[in-house]
């Protein structure tokens, strides 16, 4: 690994990246075996679960951190049900998704059904767009804090887990969306405010 990529994983930043900084447009590399047990990396790990839980989101890939290692960390806590309406959280395939953290992961589509849904991303934030995800999905790799080593997700899981691996390809979800339907997820509040509105970047 090079000097530079260690340099930037120590410690990861508590905050998400935002779309323009380059280690979000770069193929994270894979964590190397005998870094896998390293404080490093489970300093890195704590960090990222950190920061989902502050940022109350869904999903964390670690180039988000500015960490250009393949990592993921996902849940879907039961109480962000409120957060939806109920038509919305049947139409999109909603339910609890413990935590689950993967190092170096690997993701098979497991059906050819796909489903078109508003997607958000914390690197591109106060936006959303219509993205197609397939629906269902086998997630496979080094599980931490308990997380098995092979899931299959459907529904909602299964957008999660296509969302943060294609971070670690360097993909956003801004590349797959339908562009017409790019929209600031903000744009009441803006006009009700005169234009004074602000999108925070922290919690």
């Amino acid at each position: 690994m090079s000097t530079e990529v260690t340099a930037r994983t120590v410690p990861p930043y508590n905050h998400f990246t935002q779309i323009g900084d380059p280690v979000l447009r770069v193929r994270a590399e894979e964590v190397p075996p005998e870094r896998l047990d390293s404080h490093e990396i489970n300093d890195i790990v704590d960090q990222m679960v950190k920061v989902l839980r502050h940022y109350d989101c869904v999903g964390v890939a670690a180039p988000q951190l500015g960490v250009p290692l393949r990592i993921i960390v996902m849940e879907f806590r039961e109480g962000k049900r409120a957060q939806f309406t109920a038509e919305d959280y049947e139409q999109r395939k909603m339910s609890p998704l413990p935590l689950s953290v993967f190092i170096n992961p690997k993701i098979e589509i497991i059906t050819d059904a796909q489903h078109t849904h508003p997607e958000g991303c914390m690197s591109v934030r106060g936006f959303s767009g219509q993205v197609a995800r397939y629906d269902r999905v086998r997630v496979t790799g080094i599980g931490m804090l308990g997380t098995p080593s092979e899931l299959e997700l459907v529904g909602w899981s299964a957008r999660i887990a296509q969302h943060e691996m294609d971070h670690l390809n360097g993909i956003i979800y801004v590349d797959r969306m339908d562009v017409s339907s790019f929209t600031c997820i903000n744009w009441p509040q803006i006009n009700a405010s005169g234009g004074r509105a602000v999108i925070a970047f922290d919690k």
